[in-house]
């Protein structure tokens, strides 16, 4: 008997119950984001995402990947992706990227921010940091504004690729190449894959129903990665600064709603022309 193929589309009612598991991850990322300063560890991080996530009575997606054990992935400085939160403390002009999800009556939320810690002794490495982080964060928003009027999901990797093109310094960034987007719902990883650049393939269609997470990986020199003894950390060959940012966003009837940001989207998606429609 040949198994059934489940849909990467989703009904209203099930786009609706994703409102709820995104609204959770945002409000475990906002509380890590407070506790972020020197001196702080990494562990200290998880914790905070763990107590916000199980007092909504929600779980950490994360804790459900066959041999993670963590509420969230901490990757500072050269480490862009996939860092296990531990007792390493933050030191100033550290840049962090934190990723987390929940799981919430059997539907999931993802996403992922970056920030820099102040640092008045090096002025010129805080700064390049920064602009790595506003560079990757403002591609992500270039990304679902370009999902907001795709006819299919190629376009979203062609406008990451844009933005990150266009406000890179002279150099310019790498993007990585072997970690990309994904759908999401019942699980945390589902298809249709997204890419954060140009690709020949057109990709799955865009219409009512999809759910994706986009989440550019943009890093200061080469895309060339390798993953650290641990199994799980991806940091740059060259030891270059490398920035995460992603958020779960869901195509209705009406347009788009970013499931992870409080506002939909809003703020950041207000630049690109796009205003998110809540869904009914």
């Amino acid at each position: 008997m040949v198994g059934l193929r489940r849909s990467i589309y989703k009904s209203p009612a099930q786009l609706r119950a994703m409102m709820e598991p995104g609204l959770i991850t945002a409000a475990a990322l906002a509380a890590v984001r407070e506790h972020i300063a020197p001196g702080v560890a990494t562990d200290e991080l998880d914790r905070v995402a763990s107590e916000v996530i199980t007092a909504r009575g929600a779980v950490s997606n994360f804790q459900l990947v066959r041999g993670y054990r963590h509420t969230i992935c901490a990757s500072v400085n050269e480490q862009v992706v996939h860092g296990i939160p531990s007792e390493r403390v933050l030191q100033p002009g550290d840049i962090i990227s934190v990723d987390a999800g929940a799981q919430y009556r059997g539907w999931n939320g993802d996403s992922a921010f970056s920030v820099v810690l102040p640092d008045p002794d090096r002025p010129e490495i805080v700064a390049e940091r920064e602009r790595l982080s506003q560079v990757t964060e403002g591609s992500l928003w270039a990304g679902i504004a370009a999902l907001s009027r795709a006819t299919h999901l190629g376009e979203v990797g062609a406008a990451v690729q844009e933005h990150v093109e266009a406000n890179a310094p002279e150099g310019g960034y790498g993007i990585l190449r072997e970690y990309v987007g994904h759908g999401i719902g019942r699980k945390m990883h589902e298809s249709p894959s997204v890419f954060n650049y140009r690709t020949p393939d057109r990709g799955a269609e865009v219409r009512p129903g999809l759910v994706v997470a986009i989440e550019p990986m943009v890093v200061a020199g080469s895309d060339a990665t390798f993953v650290e003894d641990d199994g799980w950390t991806v940091s740059t060959v060259d030891g270059t600064a490398g920035s995460h940012w992603e958020h779960s966003v869901a195509v209705h009837d009406d347009g788009i709603w970013v499931l992870t940001a409080p506002d939909g989207g809003a703020a950041g998606l207000e630049p690109f022309g796009v205003t998110p429609v809540r869904m009914r």
